[in-house]
């Protein structure tokens, strides 16, 4: 390695370094989103599936709680940190795939730069953990690429395996990978070896305990996820928000580079034909399923994890490789310069709007329901309100609000969702006399009392209405009502749509 070259890989470890350090910092005062809490409430009871996904985000969350305990630097803490693997993986993908230290360590700039990397490690979800597994995968892709040894068949079926571990979403690996096979005649042998269908076992072990969770639970889990494909009308409009989303997560520099070196990789012939092929099939199978799946339904902006390490491989090859002409060399240029200040810049703008909506002068904005500022403030109002009347358990209608009540409560408070009931059967139910005595329930405020309410319960006093705040802007208003006197079950039981 030449002294430019090792100066470049100081650059991209410090560089790298000093953004996780960046989203430590952000994750520590960024109050947990419901989605968050929801999977903190799953860390405290393991199994091997849970309605809404497989394990890998219980367990990452676990991992964080155990080293700083149960706040919101311990819910993100080791999803965060493994940005750091991801990383290397990456560099080490590109560094194979394209044969260059410059491509590599910009592939790990820009990744790292990215809103869906930023946001997406710090904010933990099933996607996080898959992000990660998908540059584990491809790294081990391309060891298999450069080496020709067999072994590391093994590797890529322990990434496949946790890929599947942390989503559904990773079963598009499989065909990715047997279409690049049988498309590059001097891999074509891996398909007639024993390592390849190892390497395949590997990941079925690792998967199996989310099979037989799935089996003793009616396979709900499957049928949830994997039912989404089924398209029951048109609704273009959700395709309209693809681009845009992605530009956004991608930030737009770096997006530009994306799809430039999506360009020059299937027209340009820029890298060798297996080393492409590979970058676009693990893109392209996964973009393709869901443009189709936004047919019927909207996909969410980070589902697109999985294709950003080729993504980001492609943007690395836009901006280092490819002999661009003219006003396209200009604008690689720019994009390669700008493409990391520009992200950084929207992160640190993303965490101080969602923290104080200062930015859009206290209004409303995306971030608004879902990051649960002012929770701490509203739980201790719930909490006072609670322990004056003597509720014995707290009831919520969702959810989103039963997991801030459990994570923002006193340790040990019962807190239960009401109905619902699939989602919580890892965990234990509240005891009899929990619920036999005065409960609390809150949901947010409406005029009346909910009628099902007055069915189920003898006694229901409306006791106090709590507000959630971000600065002067009133989030949410919830109402508090007591309920004594159960007329049958406090919990409503209907099995989900998905068993009906």
């Amino acid at each position: 390695m030449n002294p430019n070259e090792a100066s470049l890989v100081r650059t991209t470890v410090v560089t790298v370094v000093g953004l996780v350090l960046l989203r430590l910092l952000a994750a520590a005062f960024t109050p947990i989103t419901f989605d968050e809490a929801y999977y903190w409430m799953w860390s405290k009871h393991l199994a091997g599936g849970y309605y809404d996904h497989p394990p890998m985000v219980a367990l990452v969350i676990r991992a964080g709680t155990l080293i700083a305990g149960d706040t919101e630097l311990g819910v993100r803490l080791v999803s965060i940190l493994l940005a750091l693997p991801m990383s290397w993986a990456v560099y080490r993908a590109a560094e194979i795939l394209f044969g260059g230290t410059r491509v590599a360590a910009n592939a790990a700039i820009l990744l790292n730069a990215t809103l869906l990397a930023a946001v997406g490690t710090m904010i933990v979800t099933p996607d996080a953990p898959l992000l990660v597994s998908a540059s584990l995968l491809l790294f081990a892709l391309a060891k298999v690429l450069e080496t020709g040894q067999g072994a590391w068949w093994l590797a890529v079926g322990a990434a496949a395996g946790a890929a599947l571990l942390s989503k559904y979403t990773a079963l598009f690996f499989g065909p990715a990978i047997l279409i690049w096979l049988a498309a590059v005649p001097k891999l074509r042998r891996w398909l007639l070896s024993p390592w390849l269908y190892l390497g395949g076992l590997v990941a079925l072990l690792m998967f199996a305990p989310v099979i037989l969770w799935n089996a003793d639970h009616h396979w709900v889990s499957f049928i949830k996820q994997m039912g989404r494909a089924r398209i029951e009308d048109f609704r273009l409009a959700f395709i309209g928000e693809l681009i845009p989303t992605q530009i956004a997560f991608a930030t737009p520099l770096i997006f530009i580079l994306g799809a430039m070196g999506l360009h020059a990789l299937a027209f340009r012939r820029t890298g060798a034909f297996a080393s492409r092929l590979l970058v676009n099939l693990l893109f392209w199978i996964i973009v393709v399923y869901f443009v189709w799946h936004s047919l019927h339904a909207r996909v969410e902006a980070n589902w697109f994890a999985p294709v950003y390490p080729s993504f980001m491989i492609a943007a690395a090859v836009a901006a280092t490789m490819v002999p661009w002409e003219g006003r396209w060399q200009r604008l690689a240029d720019f994009c390669r310069r700008w493409a990391a200040p520009t992200g950084i810049v929207m992160f640190v703008l993303l965490i101080v709007q969602a923290n104080t909506g200062v930015l859009s002068l206290y209004r409303r904005d995306a971030t608004v329901r879902s990051v649960g500022v002012g929770w701490r403030e509203t739980a201790a109002e719930i909490e006072a309100a609670r322990a004056r009347v003597g509720a014995t358990c707290v009831l919520a209608p969702d959810y989103g609000t039963t997991g801030w009540l459990a994570f923002y409560l006193p340790k040990g408070t019962c807190v239960a969702q009401r109905g619902q009931r699939y989602r919580w059967v890892n965990i234990s139910e509240p005891s009899a006399a929990e619920l036999a005595g005065k409960l609390l329930y809150v949901h947010e405020f409406r005029p009346t009392d909910p009628p099902f309410l007055r069915e189920m319960f003898s006694h229901v006093e409306r006791i106090a209405e709590v507000q959630r705040k971000r600065g002067p802007l009133v989030i949410e208003t919830y109402a508090l009502d007591l309920l004594q006197g159960p007329k049958g079950d406090v919990f409503d039981r209907s099995p989900p749509p998905e068993l009906q």
